[in-house]
């Protein structure tokens, strides 16, 4: 535990880990600040010395997810004519779902003021959902130039394909209900050898 007084490095991901262990061992309802600084073996105040409250902490939470999984989408054009396709995709969808991602989702929606900071920030430009959809694209496009992926398929329909389905197992998943990240690599392979 950090004592009163001595700072402690990179607050945010140490708050937004701890939290995500804490939905995944007890479930959404067990999230409270002081589950979170508890679990960070933290101060009890620390949470509330960098957030306004848990809309604004579960909000960045989920805004900061949603950046770690877009880098990672664009990072995907890099990947063009390595691995397998499927592989590839299927790296960057399931990062939505590490850790605590259907549950962090779940509580993001079921809080009024969180959800609307999210939105706010996605129409401000934040990376979301769109994002990734557009990196997807053009990672399909850059592999259906290489010949990896048949000249008939639309990139655009795929990746719509790919993020709306991630986007409806983040919303409909919850702790105890079955792991939606088989669901996700199965898609992912239809589509890429569908299209071959």
């Amino acid at each position: 535990m950090s004592p009163r007084g001595v700072a402690t490095p990179d607050v945010s991901e140490q708050l937004f880990s701890a939290a995500e262990r804490v939905v995944e061992k007890s479930g959404p309802g067990a999230l409270t600040s002081r589950a979170v600084t508890a679990e960070a073996g933290c101060a009890k105040g620390l949470l509330h010395a960098h957030f306004a409250g848990m809309d604004e902490f579960v909000a960045e939470l989920c805004l900061d997810r949603f950046a770690r999984t877009a880098a990672k989408a664009r990072a995907l054009s890099g990947l063009a004519g390595q691995n397998t396709v499927a592989g590839n995709l299927d790296a960057v969808v399931l990062a939505l779902f590490e850790s605590g991602g259907p549950a962090i989702s779940g509580i993001a929606m079921s809080r009024p003021g969180a959800a609307l900071r999210i939105r706010e920030a996605l129409e401000g430009g934040a990376p979301g959902f769109g994002t990734i959809q557009e990196a997807v694209a053009g990672y399909v496009e850059a592999e259906q130039r290489l010949g990896r992926v048949a000249g008939h398929v639309d990139p655009s329909t795929v990746a719509l394909a790919v993020v709306g389905a991630a986007h409806h197992l983040l919303m409909t998943s919850w702790p105890g209900t079955p792991d939606p990240r088989p669901a996700m690599t199965r898609l992912v392979t239809v589509l890429v050898d569908s299209s071959a």
